[in-house]
Parts: C-alpha cells; structure tokens; sequence
C-alpha cells in the first residue's frame, strides 16, 4: 500500500471544496430526495433538458470523475475511501437506474468509475461490520421516502 503524499491530500480538499459550490450544494440536496429504480422512472422524474436532469448528472458525474483519479491511481485510494462517504451515498441512491440507463443507452461504463470505487467503500464497510451495508443500503433507500 502506498503512503498518502500531499498531492493526494491537496486533491481531495480541492475536491471537498467544488461540492460546497452553490449549484452543486443544490443538486446534492436534490438528490437526497431522488427516487427511481429504471430509465423510464428516471426520465419521468428527471426530463432531458430539465434542472432534474442536470442536478442528477452533476453529482453523477462529480463523483464518477473524482472515483476516476483512484482507478487511475492518481489519488492513493485508501486516503479517498477514508472521506468518501457521500459517494457510497450517491452511489446507493442511483445504482439501480445507473443499471438500467447503461443498458439503455449501450454504454456498460457509464458511471463506472463511481461503482469500482462504491464497491470498495461496501468492501471496506463490511470488513469492519459484515452488516453494515446492508444497514446502510436499508437508511439510504428509505431516505426521502
């Protein structure tokens, strides 16, 4: 395992910092209230063109570039996990649509980098409790119910 540099710390606060942007403080709310479990429920709640659309893909999006400089290794992965909570949140919330919007749109990487990182957050989570996805899972998708 490689030791965190400063690079990596100065990345993830330059990161910490774009989300407290205005318009992304708003599409992260948004989101907390997200409910779709398809495409067509997807599109029903988030039409293209609207600001649902665009609230839903700049956090989508946000969080799959961030998981990019892990699996890219530009940013030590143990450091990001440590603080990448919300991610696994976003990921929770999205998955099932992000399943059948990559179907539908013929593109299996779509967000792919956000899921490779989600997974080692529930690897993570469930070494230290053998439950605590499932509990996690079970907070998330009741949230905003």
């Amino acid at each position: 395992m490689d030791k965190p540099t400063h690079h990596d710390v100065e990345v993830i606060l330059k990161l910490y910092e774009l989300r407290r942007e205005e318009r992304m403080r708003h599409a992260r709310a948004w989101l907390g209230g997200y409910k779709a479990a398809n495409a067509e429920q997807h599109r029903a709640v988030c039409p293209p063109g609207s600001e649902q659309d665009a609230y839903f893909r700049m956090v989508t999006s946000y969080w799959d570039m961030a998981a990019s400089f892990v699996t890219s290794g530009v940013v030590n992965k143990d450091l990001f996990l440590q603080s990448a909570g919300e991610m696994l949140y976003v990921w929770e919330k999205t998955r099932d649509t992000i399943a059948d919007m990559r179907k539908a749109m013929g593109n299996p990487a779509y967000l792919s980098n956000m899921e490779t990182i989600a997974q080692a957050l529930i690897e993570k989570m469930n070494g230290a409790n053998p439950k605590a996805y499932e509990a996690f899972s079970a907070r998330v998708r009741g949230a905003g119910a």
